[in-house]
């Protein structure tokens, strides 16, 4: 039985704009629920709806303790990972195929 995979991500309010780091076993869904503003919080106050990074993790348990330490990096060490995969920050969402 193969495990459903995990995802750390991050969603920014546009370029070099706010970031949020998030954690979820659907990514798709979860960010769908960001840009719908579906709950009230951080993402919905700032406009937090561009999924500009994410990565895949085996278990729960990898995404949640990669989470924690990005939520833990300096700003510039995130905006260079973001850059790294994604050096114009386009809103990943409409590609995913998860």
């Amino acid at each position: 039985m193969r495990a459903e995979p995990y995802f750390v991500y991050m969603l920014a309010s546009r370029i070099g704009g706010t970031i949020y780091i998030g954690a979820t076993g659907n990514l798709r869904q979860r960010v769908s629920q960001h840009r719908l503003k579906a709950a009230p919080g951080f993402t919905a106050r700032y406009g937090v709806t561009r999924l500009v990074w994410f990565e895949q993790h085996a278990t729960a348990e990898y995404a949640i303790r990669r989470e924690k330490q990005l939520k833990e990096w300096q700003r510039a060490w995130k905006i260079r990972l973001i850059e790294e995969q994604n050096p114009n920050w386009d809103d990943l969402y409409p590609g995913l195929t998860l």
